[in-house]
């Protein structure tokens, strides 16, 4: 079964994570303090830290969409809604309020009249692949292309993100799934 993972993590929800993290850093800072003396800080601090980045790691992990042959699954460390490919629209890969790239999801129905789900959020692409990132971001890209191609779904793409996508990441320029604007 073709599963692909994408998702973006709400910046409010993010700062919230990170501030989840600090507690249990100090919470276990403090309570080895307080077991075992001052002279404990050091490493209460090191083991606080060790599971502050672990709590970040779990939190991340589970935060984000999952596609399937069958749905999308909007993940939140606290729950899961599945939502019916039926549901959507249309997708764009356009500028978003951050002059990003935003691949997204026009979504009709559910408890909200008319919705949008965010699958990507990359900075523009001005030049070949460098690293790791770009080469992940690529290949998220391409996945997500095809499963919406796929599925059928049209896809507007601004022609000067279709135009750097496939001059810089060689990625086929949009096709019959795909419109440009």
């Amino acid at each position: 079964m073709t599963m692909v993972r994408a998702g973006v993590v709400p910046g409010r929800r993010a700062a919230w994570y990170g501030v989840a993290a600090v507690l249990v850093t100090a919470a276990i800072c403090g309570g080895m303090v307080g077991a075992f003396g001052v002279n404990r800080v050091f490493t209460g601090l090191l083991l606080g830290i060790a599971a502050g980045i672990a709590l970040l790691f779990l939190l991340f992990g589970r935060d984000g969409v999952v596609l399937t042959e069958d749905s999308i699954v909007r993940r939140t460390p606290w729950g899961a809604e599945t939502l019916a490919w039926d549901r959507v629209v249309a997708g764009r890969f356009a500028l978003d309020e951050q002059a990003r790239w935003s691949l997204a999801l026009d979504l009709n129905g559910g408890q909200e009249p008319h919705g949008e789900l965010v699958l990507l959020s990359i900075p523009p692409v001005v030049k070949p692949i460098a690293n790791a990132y770009d080469m992940r971001k690529r290949e998220q890209v391409n996945e997500i292309r095809g499963m919406l191609r796929g599925k059928r779904i049209p896809v507007t793409v601004l022609p000067e993100i279709a135009d750097a996508l496939t001059r810089h990441w060689r990625l086929a320029p949009p096709t019959h799934g795909d419109t440009a604007r």
